[in-house]
């Protein structure tokens, strides 16, 4: 009898249980929703901007259980979750997600127990506090929302919550985490991307909810290993990468013994790891990059026998890998399925290490010291998806055997070492590869490999600098793949003859739709400094970054910029540079308008710059340097409101420098040209300019005094710069970054990496007179002036020991007089001064650098002192400043028949002599020995006076 009342018992047992289960998502004959509740939802999408129409459903009418992500109770009808995620909408390529306001109807949804507002755009709204009185709350997600602002304390109220994520917003911070101990219940915390920095306190001395399996602080602004964390003893998942934490790995870590994921990467842990990692035996994913550990892996670590993920890159380690593989080999083949050890300094030999791994997926050991030969037992491992063995020292041969039976294999990347890749001509691969990125390797035979053809899911092809000649085949473009992003980098060989179009009918088209233009990097083609020859290819309008440059390209640029084929093109960086191309550039840009990087520079260019260059709205960085071209520049050009970089040196412009560029501009070089005129006060609206370069031209009148309004140059350039000169173009394997050539220290050199930190003012070699004015040491962060062979006279500013940054100062072949300013000795980063041909007087100040440099920085004044042979005389009385005024003030009173007729005669040579010049380029040394001529003549005029 007792026996059947507890049968009976547990029968009633399971079916209250059965039937409790089936209240929110079971199969009961649900009630629907309460009018009321209809309601408050709909009062809550009032609030909400849905232009992408999530909420299409919410018509006001019906069962609101039936509406989209909103989900009741089976038996009482009740609202109790809102799934409003925003997602990705693979079919448009749109964002789909809500914005707007929070509307604090939600308080009337007595029975909600989950709401999910992730992905959505609330632009900078603070979290509202009234969600914390949502007391049945047992799940609440806000991550990826655009959130902003301080967390509201409230939240602590929910204490009925098991899972919080706050992650991934605009600015999130807090005042404190007190709030945190009312979450009794919580189980999962990610509090990714908020700053904790008032937090760090609370974090040492108080204990997180003790019932936390995964806790989220990664990007948090920490500067110390959060010490509540030792009492959490269900700890699954810690996650605390991309902080500041710099200390030792505390030792209690080592005693969470429940621990399956450690992220610790990009931190500034140092020491050693102890060897009590080794009681971490439930650990699957140990992440330890970008540290600054050191020593050698513990033995321990074969004790780890769950690991399937380790990440030890871009530390100090020391010792050999085979040392670790050993440790690892403890452990059974089938229970490590993944092994990183990227960008360490681990040495040794791998050759016979491999077979233990059968079960081995990915297997990375980059950017270390291995050496020796790659072993053929590489093939065992049957199961390998990915091999990662970039930057190292392996050498030899590596054959057909090595990837006998790696039949999952998809990426293979062996960049930099020295290794020969030898195949029969008829090989086929036993893998269908996604990425094959073989750079600085050597191919036997030298040619590109046929076996390429049988690929037919590749995306990435990287062989660069690898000896391979021949030429391209007409198969090439079509072993891409259609549905991905695609980098093809053969640069730096000798591939030769012409290119076959870059077309392709796998290749997709850009989307696109009335409204908008959806575009992402399709196809990234790197062919540059090859031996290519004949016209240029015609390109897909797929392609969205092609470098052609370095090669020996002919012909003119109309059939490939005219090309009305697949428009219109969405090219948006394109590098012709260091060709053989002649003619005019066609006026055909409007088909290319996404245009933002153009490169034309050293061809043989001619003609004028075609008005649809205004056509390029979205143009950023224009180089024409080193052709024929000629003309005054279109006025269609200030259509490009976005250009921060146009280099227009050595080539035959005239006319006077336009006023219409635009506020954008950061490098302006109209160097070596025909442009004539005063330099316009226009110039000094443009507060970006780093860069100004009107060097060897035939400019007059003075040097402007609002040059200081040049704030790029007079202020600490910020890392966080709104508008930065340097433009990049990123992939995982293609990196495209803007450039500038300018002249400093005496020559011509190419920024690239650094451009945006880089400031020039170059004005040399025109026919600029009147003083330098006392404003332009207000350009306190210039770098490099070079104001040499012109007419520039009086004294050198007082001031110039401000241009503290000054590294390069060249005021040579002018008539400046007087004493070198003492200030000058404040310029302690300055490697390169010429102060020579003057009319200077006095001796040299004294410091370190002034003294360092040659005697031909000094040479044709009247100076004295080191580094000078000539010595000063003791006696020797420099007239004050106010008698030098004085002096100077009469002459220019007096004497302006004889200035006048100095400076006429000298503007006359200038111009006669220039036009006999006109169709002949200037050099340095020519111009130079040409302004002296004249301002001799100056001199002798104003010193027979």
């Amino acid at each position: 009898m007792t026996v059947m009342r507890l049968v009976y018992l547990l029968t009633f047992l399971l079916s209250i249980a059965s039937f409790t289960l089936t209240l929110c998502n079971g199969n009961l004959v649900h009630l629907p929703c309460k009018e009321n509740e209809r309601q408050t939802l709909l009062m809550f999408k009032k609030d909400l901007d849905d232009s992408s129409n999530m909420l299409s459903s919410w018509d006001g009418e019906g069962d609101c259980c039936n509406w989209t992500g909103v989900a009741c109770s089976n038996l009482t009808g009740h609202v109790c979750e809102l799934h409003l995620a925003g997602y990705y909408d693979e079919v448009t390529g749109e964002h789909r997600g809500l914005g707007g306001k929070v509307n604090p109807s939600l308080l009337n949804l007595k029975h909600l127990n989950h709401l999910d507002l992730s992905f959505n755009n609330f632009e900078g709204l603070q979290i509202p506090s009234f969600l914390g009185s949502l007391k049945r709350l047992r799940y609440l997600d806000l991550s990826n929302a655009a959130f902003n602002g301080t967390i509201p304390h409230q939240l602590g109220n929910l204490s009925s919550l098991h899972y919080l994520d706050l992650s991934s917003n605009s600015d999130l911070m807090v005042e404190n985490l007190e709030w945190l101990s009312g979450l009794s219940l919580l189980k999962h915390l990610d509090m990714s991307d908020v700053d904790l920095t008032n937090a760090s306190r609370w974090l040492q001395v108080n204990t997180l909810p003790y019932l936390l399996v995964e806790l989220h602080f990664s990007d948090c602004k920490l500067h110390h290993m959060p010490s509540g964390i030792v009492n959490l003893t269900n700890l699954k998942v810690l996650d605390l990468a991309n902080n500041d934490v710099n200390s030792t790995i505390p030792t209690w870590l080592y005693s969470s013994g429940n621990l399956e994921s450690l992220y610790l990467s990009f931190n500034a842990f140092h020491g050693e790891i102890s060897s009590s990692l080794g009681n971490l035996t439930n650990l699957v994913h140990l992440q330890l990059r970008g540290n600054e550990l050191e020593g050698e892996i513990p033995n321990s670590l074969g004790n780890l026998c769950r690991l399937t993920s380790v990440g030890l890159g871009m530390n100090n380690f020391r010792g050999r890998v085979s040392k670790i593989l050993e440790s690892l080999s403890r452990c059974s083949s089938d229970q490590i399925d993944q092994l990183g050890f990227s960008k360490n300094n681990f040495s040794g030999h791998l050759s016979g290490m491999l077979g233990i791994f059968k079960n081995l997926s990915s297997l990375d050991l980059s950017y270390n010291s291995i050496s020796g030969l790659i072993p053929v037992s590489l093939r065992n491992l049957s199961r390998l998806q990915y091999l990662v063995i970039d930057h190292n020292s392996f050498e030899g041969v590596v054959s057909e055997a090595h990837f006998a039976h790696l039949t999952r294999l998809k990426m293979f990347t062996a960049n930099d070492n020295s290794l020969t890749l030898k195949t029969n001509y008829d090989w086929v691969p036993p893998f269908q590869l996604s990425t094959l990125s073989l750079g600085s390797w050597r191919l036997d035979p030298s040619e590109l490999p046929t076996w390429l053809q049988s690929q037919n899911q590749l995306s990435v092809l990287n062989m660069s600098n690898t000896g391979i000649s021949g030429t391209i085949p007409t198969w090439f473009w079509n072993i891409f793949s259609h549905d991905a992003e695609n980098y093809v980098v053969l640069s730096s060989n000798q591939l030769s003859g012409e290119v076959p179009n870059i077309v392709s009918a796998n290749w997709p088209k850009p989307k696109q739709d009335s409204d908008s233009f959806h575009m992402g990097l399709n196809f990234v083609i790197d062919l540059r400094s090859n031996q290519f020859n004949g016209s240029l290819p015609l390109v897909s309008s797929a392609v969205s970054i092609l470098d052609l440059s370095n090669s020996s390209f002919s012909g003119t640029l109309s059939h490939f910029f005219c090309d009305r084929s697949d428009v219109p093109k969405t090219l948006q960086v394109l590098y012709l540079d260091n060709n053989l191309l002649d003619g005019e550039i066609p006026d055909c840009l409007l088909y290319w308008p996404y245009l933002t990087t153009v490169n034309l520079e050293d061809n043989n260019l001619t003609g004028k710059i075609p008005s649809s260059i205004g056509d390029l709205l979205t143009l950023r960085s224009l180089h024409l340097r080193n052709n024929s071209l000629s003309g005054e520049l279109p006025v269609s050009l200030q259509n490009c409101e976005w250009l921060f970089l146009l280099d227009l040196a050595g080539n035959k412009f005239v006319g006077g420098i336009p006023i219409w560029f635009g506020p954008s501009l950061a490098v302006l070089s109209l160097r070596s040209n025909k442009f004539h005129g005063f330099i316009p006060d226009e110039l000094c609206s443009l507060t970006n300019l780093q860069i100004l370069d009107l060097a060897y031209n035939n400019l007059s009148g003075t040097i402007p005094r609002c040059f200081q309004k040049f704030s790029s140059m007079a202020t600490t350039i910020s890392s966080e710069k709104g508008t930065s000169i340097e433009d990049v173009y990123l992939s995982s394997y293609v990196i495209y970054i803007e450039n500038a050539d300018f002249v400093t220290k005496g020559r011509e050199v190419k920024y690239d990496t650094v451009l945006r930190l880089v400031t020039s003012l170059d004005l040399s070699s025109n026919m600029i007179y009147g003083e330098i004015p006392e404003e332009l040491t207000s350009l306190i962060i210039l770098q490099t002036l070079n104001l040499s062979n012109n007419l520039l006279t009086g004294r050198i500013p007082s001031k110039i020991g401000d241009m503290k940054m000054l590294e390069s100062l060249d005021l040579s072949v002018n008539q400046l007089s007087g004493e070198i300013s003492p200030s000058i000795s404040n310029l302690t980063f300055l490697d390169y001064l010429n102060l020579s041909y003057n009319n200077m007087i006095g001796q040299i100040p004294i410091s370190t650098q002034l003294q360092s440099f040659d005697q031909s920085s000094y040479v044709g004044n009247k100076l004295c002192g080191p580094p000078l042979e000539e010595r000063c005389s003791i006696n020797e009385a420099m007239p004050p400043v106010g008698d030098d005024e004085h002096i100077e003030g009469h002459l220019l009173e007096d004497g302006g028949f004889y200035l006048s007729l100095g400076l006429g005669f000298a503007f006359g040579f200038w111009i006669v002599l220039g036009s006999l010049l006109s169709n002949v380029p200037w050099s340095n040394a020519f111009s130079q020995f040409q302004n002296r001529i004249v301002k001799k003549l100056y001199a002798a005029i104003v010193e027979c006076y």
